[in-house]
This record gives structure tokens, C-alpha cells and sequence, in this order.
């Protein structure tokens, strides 16, 4: 799939325009820079919770998806018509599976109304953001090497420009309100959890902004809005429906979340010893493996395996642990088993890929070739995975398409000075007019753009 040339053209000037305020970038807390937590378990369970609401709006549940930026600061957010954001911090701080559904519904009601399509933004912004969405919203990151969570890291950039666009009026943010409510009504779910998410910012505005969560400053409060909130969930009467597979994959992406961020000691305090959900496991198998406690985090895998032998996350989770303490042997037969049970998903596929390469033999580095150009196919924009893909083409003696996959990563982090280098390497390599060489043209041209300007 070629890489659009507008959108390498317009990488510099989305990096600048995006993250900062309510957006993601690299990722090094020290430069207080945010990124995106990718994690196929997550995200699954994340698709479990928004399904119904999309349903509810009328959206296609396949196409619109929820990604997690790695922010602790509380926020949710939308820059185009098929992603929703919602920061870690927000996640964490939600009670229940019925407000992150509620926080999906209006965002999703954003989108439904066209919000962000009407706020006066000129012909330039408007397709910048589009941009966004489309590189974000498959995952455009830059190499993270620990993805505990799947951690990739997103394109970065700075925030005034960003703060303007996600800006609501109170208009807007009532409309939401109202539609988001309507949307958890017809899927089932209790209106008033929208309550709940708003009463956790309750007083926001009475502090200075600088000390405001950045949810109370993209999403307005008032105590008239909350009073509205009320009024409309009053008049809502969602049919009763079995929501236990919702609370669980709340309870279970929200333990692994949380795992991952904070510290063993914090994880380990919270949970009950007499707690054995799946949740508590998952949270406890985390927790030993940042201690350096293999042994305990297989024992707590095993009994989860035992439970769901044929859940791919919890393979992609052996998995990944496995590769972490560098037993490749191990980790590719838990990759290959999540793979198997889960054939469409490219962040599993992408790590079987990972671990196939670790083995470093002439058939495993084959065999990883075979299985990233699958993944590639299906999320093109994680720079990880292109790296990956680039040390294959490599190995594999393709010279052309390992430089052509290093300046893919190169653009989609923002260098594209040298990605234009590689991706002139690349084309010298390739056959002329074919599909590889085509992208590498398009790199070169963004890039000889960037340079003029």
C-alpha cells in the first residue's frame, strides 16, 4: 500500500500541530512528552466496550476505533471520524465499565454531530487533522522497545494549535451530552454513568487553568451543564441486557493498565490476596515481572491459561514476557498460538514477528519476513513493526526494501530529512515503476517539500 504523498508532505506540520494539551508525542516523561499505549488486549476490550455504543450512533464498529494516549493528566478526544482518544489517567481514575462507556458515547457523539468538521478551521488545519487520524488512528508510532502494554510511541508535537481544535463550546459539549446519553440508552447502558464522569470534575473551573485536569478544559463544565445531564438521563429509559462481558473486559484492560504504569509495590498492595479474577492475575503476572520475578509471573499466567486456553491476548502476553527475559524458544510458540487464534491482528502478528527474528536461524528469519509483510498490510503506519520489517529485508539479503522500510519509519517519526536519504537508497535498489519504488518516490518528494520551505 503506497504511502500518500500528502501525508509525508504534511508529517512536519502535524508534529507541530498536535500533542501537547489534550494530544500525544514521544515518549520521554522527561520532556513531559505523551504518547500511545498499543496493546492488542487493551484495544480489544476497548472495541468490546465502544461496540455497542457505535452500533447505538449508527457508525461502523469496524472502522472506529478507541486508542489509549499515555498521559496520566485525565482527557478524551476526537480529531477525526474514525478514532477516539482517551488518555491512561482518565481510564484510571473511571469507576466502572458504564462510564468509560459513557466518555466513548460522547465522544463518539462528537463525531456523530460533526463537531469537529464545523469549528472553523481553515482548508490546511482541516487536513492536517485528517492526517492525524489516519497515521494515529493506525497507529503511527515511533519505536518504544517495551511494549509491557504493547507500548508504541505516536507522532509528536506541540499543543497551542491542538487546544484550539479540541476547544468545544458549551453548545457542543451539551449536544454531546444529550446524543452520547441517547447512545448509551439504546445500547443498554445506565445514562446517568455520564454523571459520574462529570462529577469527578466537579469545581475544575473554579481553579486556576493551569491547574485544571485537561478534561475540564476541552470539555467545559458548569454546574447547569451537570443539571442538564441529569435531566436528560431522567427521561432515558435503556432496556435491561447482560453487560457482564463489558464489566469484565473493563475490570481486565483497567488491571493491566494500571499494572503497567505503576509500580509493583502499588499493584500488589491494592490487590486482596483472596482475589482470583482473571483481572487480579493479570495485574499480579505484570507486577512479578517488573520485580524480576519470572517464576511468579508464570505461575500467575498458567492459571490463566487454564482458564481461557484459547484467549489470544493472554498468549500475546506470555509472549511478550517470555521475550522480555530473552526466552525466544518460548515466546515464539506463544506468539505463534495467539497469532493462530487471532490471524487478523497486527500488533500480535507484528511480535510473533518480533520473536521470530530473536531466533535469528535462516527458516526464523524467514518465517519473520513472511509474518511482518502480513502485519505491514494491515496497520502500515507502526513504525515498530517497520523496523523490524527493515532488519528482515535485511537478513533476507533486500537491501532496497530495508532501506525503503527504515525511511517509512523515519518519516512517520518526524525525520524526514532522513528519511528522504534512505528512501533514495531504496529507489536505486528497486525495480522502476513498481509499487515499493513508487513509495519511495513519495517519501523523496516530501522531503525535498520540507526541504524548500
Amino acid at each position: 500500500m503506497p504511502v500518500p504523498a500528502s501525508f509525508l508532505r504534511s508529517l512536519h506540520a502535524v508534529r507541530s500541530a498536535l500533542l501537547a494539551g489534550p494530544l500525544l508525542v514521544a515518549t520521554t516523561l522527561g520532556g513531559h512528552a505523551q504518547g500511545l499505549l498499543r496493546d492488542a488486549g487493551i484495544e480489544h476490550g476497548l472495541d468490546r466496550l465502544a461496540r455497542p455504543i457505535l452500533t447505538a450512533a449508527g457508525l461502523p464498529a469496524n472502522r472506529t476505533r478507541v486508542l489509549v494516549v499515555n498521559d496520566l493528566k485525565m482527557n478524551a478526544f476526537v480529531v477525526d471520524s474514525r478514532t477516539v482518544f482517551i488518555t491512561a489517567g482518565l481510564i484510571l481514575r473511571l469507576e466502572n465499565a458504564a462510564e468509560l462507556q459513557a466518555v466513548i458515547a460522547h465522544e463518539t457523539a462528537h463525531i456523530a454531530n460533526g463537531h469537529f468538521a464545523r469549528r472553523g478551521l481553515n482548508a490546511q488545519f482541516a487536513r492536517n487533522a485528517a492526517l492525524v487520524g489516519m497515521a494515529v488512528g493506525v497507529a503511527a508510532g515511533a519505536a518504544s522497545g517495551n511494549p509491557g502494554a504493547g507500548v508504541g510511541v505516536a507522532l509528536g508535537a506541540q499543543s497551542s494549535a491542538l487546544r484550539n481544535f479540541l476547544s468545544h463550546t458549551r453548545e457542543e459539549e451539551a449536544a454531546a451530552d444529550k446524543s452520547g446519553m441517547h447512545f448509551l440508552a439504546i445500547a443498554g447502558i445506565d445514562p446517568f454513568a455520564l454523571r459520574g464522569v462529570l462529577q469527578n470534575f466537579e469545581g475544575q473551573e473554579d481553579l486556576l487553568p493551569g491547574r485544571r485536569d485537561a478534561y475540564a478544559q476541552s470539555h467545559p463544565l458548569s454546574r447547569e451543564r451537570l443539571r442538564s445531564v441529569e435531566l436528560t438521563a431522567s427521561a432515558l429509559n435503556p432496556p435491561e441486557r447482560d453487560r457482564s462481558e463489558e464489566v469484565y473486559w473493563f475490570t481486565r484492560l483497567k488491571a493491566k493498565l494500571s499494572s503497567y504504569l505503576r509500580s509493583p509495590a502499588y499493584t500488589m498492595q491494592r490487590l486482596k490476596p483472596s482475589d482470583t479474577s482473571d483481572a487480579a492475575l493479570i495485574a499480579r503476572a505484570m507486577a512479578s515481572h517488573k520485580s524480576s520475578d519470572l517464576a511468579g509471573a508464570r505461575v500467575e499466567l498458567a492459571t490463566l491459561l487454564e482458564r481461557h486456553p484459547d484467549d489470544a491476548y493472554l498468549h500475546e502476553l506470555k509472549g511478550w514476557l517470555e521475550l522480555e527475559w530473552r526466552n525466544v524458544q518460548p515466546a515464539i510458540e506463544a506468539y505463534a498460538r495467539a497469532a493462530e487464534l487471532a490471524p487478523r491482528e497486527p500488533l500480535i502478528q507484528a511480535g510473533y514477528g518480533r520473536a521470530l527474528l530473536a531466533q535469528g536461524t535462516p527458516a526464523s528469519d524467514a518465517r519473520a519476513l513472511e509474518v511482518l509483510k502480513t502485519a505491514r498490510a494491515r496497520d502500515p503506519y507502526d513504525a515498530n513493526l517497520l523496523r523490524d520489517l527493515s532488519i528482515a529485508h535485511a537478513k533476507a539479503g533486500e537491501t532496497g526494501l530495508a532501506s525503503l522500510a527504515t525511511a517509512e519509519r523515519y518519516a512517520l517519526t518526524g525525520r524526514l530529512n532522513d528519511a528522504g536519504v534512505l528512501a533514495t537508497r531504496a529507489a536505486g535498489a528497486l525495480p522502476v515503476g513498481s509499487p515499493a519504488w513508487a513509495r519511495a518516490q513519495d517519501i523523496m518528494r516530501a522531503a525535498d517539500t520540507k526541504k524548500r520551505r
